[in-house]
């Protein structure tokens, strides 16, 4: 419906052009048809030309979604697929840093344990 509202837009924005500009000339009335029966054929190209990519835009448009739908799911898959196996493979990795945490944790209460405590000192 909105198609056939911008061609018959289209349409009346080339009639009324056209018609002022035929009226404003002054030209024989064998010219003026002459020029009328010209201006209308390029009116029926120019429509003509608008519809051809108006349905070229409506066929793209028809696959861009028919391909989207099947991409978007399979590409959403794959990054679920990819994020899962980055977990399996890091999962040791993590697991070694944190027993390093802990040793070093262990290591530092150990150090804390057995190292003299400074003993304050007031000069005033």
């Amino acid at each position: 419906m909105k198609t056939t509202h911008f061609i018959l837009g289209i349409l009346t924005g080339a009639v009324v052009g056209a018609s002022t500009v035929l009226l404003s000339t002054p030209q024989s009335g064998g010219e003026f048809r002459s020029t009328l029966k010209s201006t209308s054929l390029d009116v029926r190209d120019k429509v003509s030309d608008v519809k051809q990519q108006l349905q070229q835009l409506k066929n793209s448009i028809t696959l861009l979604g028919k391909e989207s739908k099947e991409v978007i799911p399979q590409t959403i898959d794959e990054l679920k697929s990819s994020v899962a196996q980055w977990q399996n493979e890091t999962a040791p990795i993590q697991e070694q840093l944190q027993a390093e945490i802990t040793s070093i944790q262990q290591a530092v209460e150990e150090l804390e344990r057995t190292l003299p405590k400074p003993q304050k000192t007031f000069t005033e």
